[in-house]
């Protein structure tokens, strides 16, 4: 009888100190984990999903892949994450697109950018650069202005698409500015700035991840930078506030988001891990590179954030009659 309950005991204890460890275990997805991007590959979006789900993976012990479902400035890709299981298994690099530009400007979205998805962190905000290619003559604010004044509605500007931050952008200066241009959208901004640099566009506010490596490369010029202060990558280059054009401020923004009903010891760990991804020292060096800042923090921030963007956006589409699809 001693025996038998020294046993029973035994496997009582055993079993009290598993249940920890499963919780534990819990806390992370037990399959592969996919980032979806809701743009093309080389965008700014695809290039730091693929910076952090390279540095979540060796954490999280599963492989963490990128992948790209391109169209309708982001909202594809996030309508489809909505619609995913809470297990973790499915994230989405959310962008100012898909969670404060879209809502503002789509009459019947098909999903709904707070109540849809669980915040995890905000992974940084850049500015956009105003960039051209070599060859165009016309490389300050001032002359640009010039150009498009003079060739009404014949200057085209790319972006990742209609909506996009890089449309807004553009909207923003038009109205500033006072002139007419072409908007070309794309399908992100890889296929963009390939057009960009071969000349079949003439200029672009692009985010400043994505332009970065073709401007140190010396296929593309920066122009000017949207945030009201300079990067620190980009001493050298004016602001649009600079340029002329006071209080213009027309950033892009990134962030990790799950599912709605996301276990929350899941997401919470999900947060530190992040969080620890972006306080490695190589990581911090490719953000700065980029231009992205003012990373990190808790989820209620990023919530936080994520709604003080859709208002300022809203009244942003508003006041420049901006129409999206229906």
């Amino acid at each position: 009888m001693q025996r038998r309950h020294f046993v029973s005991a035994g496997v009582a204890g055993a079993a009290s100190l598993a249940v920890p460890m499963i919780r534990a275990q819990n806390t992370l997805p037990s399959t592969p984990v996919r980032i979806i991007v809701g743009f093309a590959p080389g965008g700014g979006t695809d290039i730091l999903a693929r910076l952090i789900g390279q540095k979540l993976a060796p954490i999280w012990g599963q492989p963490v892949v990128v992948e790209n479902k391109a169209g309708a400035a982001g909202m594809i890709a996030a309508d489809f994450v909505a619609k995913q299981p809470p297990d973790g298994a499915t994230l989405l690099m959310a962008h100012i697109n898909s969670h404060a530009i879209a809502p503002a400007m789509v009459p019947k979205m098909t999903y709904h950018a707070e109540a849809d998805f669980t915040p995890l962190s905000l992974v940084g905000v850049t500015p956009n650069l105003l960039i051209c290619n070599q060859d165009q003559p016309a490389k300050t604010v001032k002359d640009i202005v010039e150009l498009c004044r003079k060739n009404p509605g014949k200057i085209s500007f790319g972006s990742a698409g209609t909506g996009s931050a890089q449309h807004l952008a553009l909207e923003m200066f038009k109205l500033a500015a006072k002139v007419a241009a072409i908007h070309i959208p794309y399908r992100g901004s890889g296929p963009m700035l390939a057009d960009l640099i071969g000349g079949q566009i003439n200029y672009s506010f692009d985010t400043m991840t994505a332009a970065t490596p073709h401007v140190r490369g010396g296929k593309a010029v920066a122009i000017a930078q949207t945030r009201l202060k300079r990067a620190g990558s980009y001493p050298n280059v004016p602001t649009m506030a600079e340029s002329g054009f006071p209080g213009f401020e027309a950033t892009t923004w990134y962030g990790l988001v799950g599912p709605a009903r996301l276990p929350a010891a899941m997401a919470q760990r999900m947060n530190e891990d992040i969080n620890k991804v972006l306080a490695m020292p190589d990581v911090i060096e490719k953000l700065d590179q980029n231009g992205a800042e003012d990373g990190g923090g808790s989820m209620e921030k990023f919530a936080a954030f994520i709604q003080s963007e859709s208002r300022k956006w809203a009244k942003v589409v508003k006041e420049a009659g901006v129409k999206g699809e229906a």
